[in-house]
């Protein structure tokens, strides 16, 4: 199926959650805001979140950081 994800087009597997696509970019683990269009969902529903095609994600992610 096809999404948008951080206004780039990506193809993923039918079926795929949200915790499905976290793994395939690669980003468990990061502390991440995802919005599925236009909601933020809550981390404790990543894994039962599903996706349908066409759905737009903007996923962020906190960087460490500080002054000196």
């Amino acid at each position: 199926m096809n999404i948008t994800v951080n206004g780039e087009p990506r193809e993923i597997p039918d079926g795929s959650t949200l915790a499905g696509l976290v793994e395939i970019m690669d980003l468990h683990g990061r502390r991440l805001a995802i919005e599925l269009n236009l909601e933020i969902v809550p981390r404790s529903e990543h894994e039962s979140q599903a996706l349908q095609d066409g759905d737009r994600l903007e996923i962020v992610h906190a960087i460490g950081g500080g002054y000196r």
